[in-house]
């Protein structure tokens, strides 16, 4: 009988000691903020009411922005080509912008995940000049992404 017993409390030990183990070799999975960028795409096509904007992620993990007039077709060459762009995180709610800089002119485009307008678009392009004075606001809708 005491063997049984004592056989009994063995095996409950190494299951135990078994499931502790797999337990503490998995990682918990958290939502962490890296989570919500993940979610970005490589390439994103954005339409404000004057341009329509490609951004690509590059090889390099750099951005590259590309411009055209709202008219013009993205098979065209654009008018516009700044390479060397960052995907900047804005918060812990998943928005980010992406920021590039061109002749002392700043190109930021926005994503707008949180806001506190249901009609706000989901990207926003802001350029300010070497003052700091914003010269272009402008909403946009994707295109393609």
């Amino acid at each position: 009988m005491i063997k049984k017993i004592l056989l009994g409390a063995f095996c409950i030990a190494q299951f135990s000691l078994a499931y502790a183990t797999e337990i503490k070799n998995e990682s918990p999975k958290s939502s962490t903020v890296s989570d919500n960028y993940q979610k970005v795409p490589k390439t994103v096509i954005i339409k404000t009411s004057k341009f329509k904007i490609r951004i690509d992620l590059q090889p390099n993990g750099q951005y590259l922005y590309q411009s055209w007039g709202v008219n013009s077709k993205i098979t065209s060459k654009p008018s516009m080509i700044i390479p060397n762009g960052e995907l900047i995180p804005d918060g812990s709610g998943g928005n980010y912008y992406y920021e590039f800089n061109n002749n002392g002119f700043v190109y930021q485009v926005w994503r707008n995940y949180l806001t506190d307008s249901a009609t706000k678009a989901p990207y926003t392009l802001m350029v300010t000049d070497s003052n700091g004075k914003t010269i272009v606001n402008q909403d946009g809708r994707v295109v393609k992404n």
